[in-house]
């Protein structure tokens, strides 16, 4: 069989709220002193991708109450087979999610992309994310 993952693209972060973000953001740029490869959203729901050197750290705001996952919403897989991944998940009798999508991330920079989800086997969510150019 093929290796259809490259390594971790991102682990993703949810926060409650703006003031929740906010410490988040000044907590990895300030305190550990990561660089933001991409932001998007607005005031009341910004949204960031931190360079870890290896993979990202998205986080966002949602407005929920706490997800059943906890504070890591998901983790991203880097792939160049999203449809690939799928369909191994799929016949492995794994639930999918989200069907593979390909869409341009109004970032700054915009960002294309297609993506995924599945549900582990533990129930995990798994994202399986390939950058287009």
């Amino acid at each position: 069989m093929s290796k259809l993952i490259k390594g971790i693209e991102h682990v993703c972060i949810k926060c409650r709220d703006a003031e929740e973000f906010s410490k988040v953001e000044q907590f990895y740029t300030k305190v550990l002193g990561l660089g933001v490869i991409r932001s998007w959203g607005d005031e009341e729901h910004p949204c960031i991708t931190f360079d870890t050197g290896n993979g990202g750290i998205e986080v966002f705001t949602e407005d929920v109450e706490d997800l059943p996952q906890g504070a890591v919403r998901h983790f991203a897989l880097e792939t160049d087979d999203v449809d690939g991944c799928v369909k191994a998940v799929r016949e492995a009798g794994y639930q999918i999610t989200i069907e593979p999508a390909s869409m341009t991330l109004e970032s700054d920079p915009p960002y294309k992309l297609r993506m995924a989800f599945a549900i582990g086997p533990v129930g995990e969510e798994i994202e399986f994310f390939q950058g287009l150019a």
